[in-house]
């Protein structure tokens, strides 16, 4: 590694669904830059269904492996995210393995689409329990830690389809957007133990969108996404609370913006009606209906 690449000295670095796809990429790109990292995954379905005990030691042990080819250094976790017990079970493996937690990074998934007026309470619970109450899990563990050591970096995993809608997303949607909070809140809480929490939405070709994306996933290789989080999750990180898009290369930070708006003191429904245009003005600032929408704002670079 040159004088000039950022490396991370040891760091510890607890990665969820990090059997393939995005996690998989995060892991393979911070171990060759020396972090030491937690690979925790089931090995199960898109849907979340399974595992058998051997296929998830199977895709934990199988990056691991990976990893030490490299000359690397990671262990292996197949615990839950989407129970307190689960999430505890696997900052103890970093804890037992390495001796302490330095980042997290929520990026463990399923998904159980349906259109809202057929989901049923099991598919939205399964969805909120792995990706924001996993986050939940995972986090507040190792955020314990972090507080006592007076550092830390959390990269959670957002969605597109949470900040701008998505078809028969709700669950997934809800859970994602929930995310974007659940990071503005820990980058308030942790700036002054130097604890740092940033969020992506991502655009790969993954298990999870390889149905959705067509020829598109040619350009977006999950390995385009991994720079941004590492940087997230780097002693060099110079923001918190900040959620950012990131797909085929291309990098924006995404935000919440308020315009001006109109005020009058004794303010009436009629006053919101004849002043709807003020209200609703978005002079200088981009902003998607949907999740087609913003992916649209990706093509210009891939021609």
């Amino acid at each position: 590694m040159s004088a000039d690449q950022l490396g991370y000295d040891g760091r510890v670095v607890i990665i969820t669904g990090a059997g393939g796809g995005l996690g998989r990429q995060h892991a393979l790109l911070m171990a060759s830059r020396g972090a030491l990292v937690v690979i925790n995954d089931l090995g199960g379905a898109v849907d979340g269904s399974g595992p058998t005990s051997e296929t998830a030691k199977g895709a934990a042990e199988r990056v691991v492996d990976e990893i030490k080819a490299l000359g690397g250094d990671a262990v292996a976790d197949t615990n839950s995210v989407a129970t307190p017990e689960g999430g505890a079970a696997i900052v103890q493996t970093a804890v037992d393995a390495y001796g302490k937690v330095d980042v997290v990074i929520n990026n463990a998934g399923i998904l159980r689409d349906k259109a809202f007026h057929n989901l049923e309470p099991d598919q939205l619970n399964s969805v909120l329990d792995v990706h924001l109450k996993g986050a939940f899990n995972v986090t507040q563990p190792a955020w314990r830690i972090m507080r006592e050591q007076g550092y830390g970096r959390i990269v959670s995993t957002s969605s597109a389809a949470g900040v701008f809608g998505n078809f028969g997303q709700t669950n997934y949607g809800a859970a994602k957007m929930g995310l974007v909070g659940f990071t503005r809140v820990l980058a308030v809480e942790g700036a002054k133990f130097n604890i740092k929490a940033n969020a992506i939405a991502p655009l790969a070709m993954t298990r999870m969108t390889e149905t959705i994306l067509g020829s598109l996933g040619d350009v977006l290789k999950p390995e385009l996404v991994s720079p941004l989080v590492a940087f997230l999750a780097h002693d060099d990180c110079p923001v918190s609370g900040k959620l950012f898009s990131v797909g085929g290369g291309r990098v924006a930070e995404v935000f919440i913006a308020e315009a001006q708006g109109y005020f009058k003191k004794d303010l009436s429904m009629e006053d919101v009606r004849d002043n709807w245009g003020t209200i609703t003005d978005h002079t200088g600032y981009g902003v998607p209906n949907n999740l087609g929408e913003e992916t649209a704002m990706f093509l210009p670079f891939f021609k």
